[in-house]
């Protein structure tokens, strides 16, 4: 059994240019979806269309329907229903095209037959992006002085592009490893230069979550990359031993952040009061939330109110207001509520089956081990960073779905569990 069908390759060898221009706005999208606001949106729509009007024409929208389109569906439909029976009336209805955005991407790309070498082009396309979006951001800090903060343009504060960084970097790290030995020379050194530059950058930003988040994802996959070509581990081990020592021997902005935050005995830097405040929120609406994107518009006055009905007294020195919950888990059950978090939670417990059933093996394609660790760092780092903050929205959500999407398409095209095909 070859990895992908022959006629499927066919096809794409001779696809007529509107598949073509499809492909290009998949991989335009993918490139700058951390630089500029408005293309991003244009390709989106154009990706969506054009994917649409040549399945129509071909007849042919990616097979029957199945557990994560149902999934995927309820997803969406959650947040409209949500939006329905808000708490909080204001951002909730344009804030439900959110999960349209990038939930459609992954429906999408979940049915799409693309050849590997699109697969790749992405994967390129991706880190591509983030090492210019990177150069761009070092230029506004260093060069011009705009900006006091390494970040990402069009992904925004520092915590939200550092975990954006953390993904990539994990696609990285698995595309490096997944080619390392078929590469020449000088793409290994440039895998290697990326992986330096991006970790670098990473701790560059300071976002505790995020390196804390990148250093657990890139031994998870280190360890099962090793275990499945039946590696000893003693490699891995003394890359984290090293990698740990660098770190405290060189002591970087972050480690010393955390060092004052100890220091002070607020080591969540008053996380804990906006979680007050969310918690607060969702005992008041507890199905529905207070809608997607108000969770800015709770006041302390709303605080006092809900508290007074519970009879329960009420400190403002107990909570702190903030735009969003610092919390993946904490911002949807409050903007959410138990549907919201319910479908959320649906959504990543698939992710990790789907992770889990299909780890490629020793003789995997390179591609295989590459788009299956990019969907597993992109797994980790949303649901590890997202204890601390608000994680898979906007274009991290967008990306993890370019990437789980990728992975979906790719083991359906097998049709059974990524297993090398005998000789």
């Amino acid at each position: 059994m070859s990895f992908v069908n022959d006629s499927i390759q066919g096809r794409f060898a001779h696809a007529p240019i509107s598949e073509r221009i499809e492909r290009g706005a998949l991989l335009a999208l993918a490139f700058v979806l951390p630089l500029y606001e408005a293309p991003k949106n244009l390709l989106w729509i154009a990706l969506i269309a054009l994917w649409l009007a040549n399945r129509w024409r071909a007849r042919d929208f990616g097979g029957r329907w199945d557990g994560w389109d149902t999934l995927i569906a309820l997803w969406i439909v959650s947040g409209y229903a949500v939006a329905a029976f808000a708490g909080i009336r204001d951002e909730e209805w344009l804030a439900a095209s959110d999960i349209v955005r990038y939930a459609s991407v992954l429906w999408i790309l979940k049915r799409s037959r693309y050849p590997d070498r699109t697969w790749i082009a992405a994967l390129v396309a991706i880190v591509a992006g983030t090492a210019v979006g990177l150069a761009w951001g070092y230029y506004g800090v260093l060069v011009t002085k705009q900006h006091s903060g390494l970040g990402l343009h069009s992904v925004g504060h520092v915590n939200h592009s550092a975990i954006y960084l953390a993904i990539v970097f994990g696609a990285a790290l698995a595309a490096t490893q997944a080619w390392w030995r078929v590469a020449d020379p000088v793409r290994r050194a440039l895998g290697l230069a990326l992986l330096v530059f991006f970790g670098v950058s990473l701790m560059w930003m300071e976002s505790r979550a995020a390196v804390g988040a990148a250093f657990f994802m890139a031994l998870v996959l280190l360890f099962i990359h090793a275990v499945q070509q039946g590696r000893k581990l003693r490699t891995i081990v003394a890359v984290a031993a090293v990698a740990v020592g660098a770190a405290f021997l060189l002591n970087p902005q972050v480690l010393e952040k955390n060092a004052q935050f100890l220091k002070k005995g607020d080591l969540l830097n008053g996380r804990d009061l906006i979680w007050r405040v969310g918690i607060t929120a969702w005992s008041e609406f507890p199905l529905f939330g207070v809608g997607m994107d108000n969770f800015d518009r709770i006041n302390y006055k709303d605080l006092e109110t809900w508290s007074a009905k519970r009879g329960e007294p009420f400190d403002r020195k107990s909570v702190s207001l903030a735009p969003h919950g610092h919390s993946l888990y904490v911002n949807s059950l409050a903007e959410r509520g138990l549907l919201g978090l319910g479908s959320l939670l649906a959504i990543l417990a698939a992710w990790a089956v789907a992770l889990a059933r299909r780890v490629p093996d020793a003789n995997a394609p390179p591609l295989h081990w590459a788009c299956w660790g990019s969907a597993g760092a992109a797994w980790i780092i949303t649901i590890v960073a997202g204890a601390l903050n608000t994680t898979l929205h906007h274009e991290q959500a967008l990306l993890c779905m370019l990437l789980l999407g990728g992975w979906l398409s790719l083991s359906r095209s097998s049709g059974q569990p990524l297993r090398a095909e005998a000789a």
